[in-house]
């Protein structure tokens, strides 16, 4: 059995309750979400749920086909093996000590980030982008001493056949 992670798109009435099934549909069957996002999509009835989840091909097909049995949920996208543009949006607050900052501002301007506040001794750095851009920046600030970390996991939009 080859554990894969999957990235699901799910469009969704937006309707109290929801959310709880889809989650449930989950933790009744004992897998996990890895990253849950949930915002209005363009139509304001409609809601995308963006997940991303770990277990194995046929697991995922059992899912996918439970998740189309849920009322109020309108399609069920798969994008893990489509062309895809992918983001997540991290809240960092780092330790600032003054021998520090010129190496964080750096950082902070190679990766093409914002410092959103500024603390006596911390920096609070606002980072965009896939998750390899993410897990690079935090390798980098670690040594710097994270204070602490907030983050929206994924968000993905399965891109134009051109």
């Amino acid at each position: 059995m080859k554990i894969n992670s999957y990235l699901l798109s799910i469009l969704v009435d937006d309707e109290p309750g929801v959310l709880s099934r889809i989650s449930g549909l989950f933790s009744g069957r004992g897998f996990n979400i890895d990253s849950l996002s949930v915002a209005k999509t363009a139509d304001q009835n409609v809601s995308r749920v963006t997940m991303v989840t770990k277990c194995d091909a046929h697991i995922i097909e059992q899912i996918k086909k439970q998740l189309n049995k849920l009322i109020n949920v309108i399609t069920v996208n798969d994008l893990t093996d489509k062309k895809y543009v992918q983001r997540e949006l991290s809240l960092i607050k780092v330790n600032a000590q003054p021998e520090k900052k010129a190496e964080i501002l750096r950082i902070v301007d190679i990766f093409r980030c914002k410092i959103v506040d500024v603390g006596l001794s911390h920096y609070t750095i606002e980072v965009s982008g896939d998750r390899e851009k993410q897990d690079a920046i935090l390798s980098l600030l670690k040594p710097m001493g994270i204070i602490e970390i907030a983050s929206t996991g994924a968000i993905a939009l399965a891109r134009e056949n051109a």
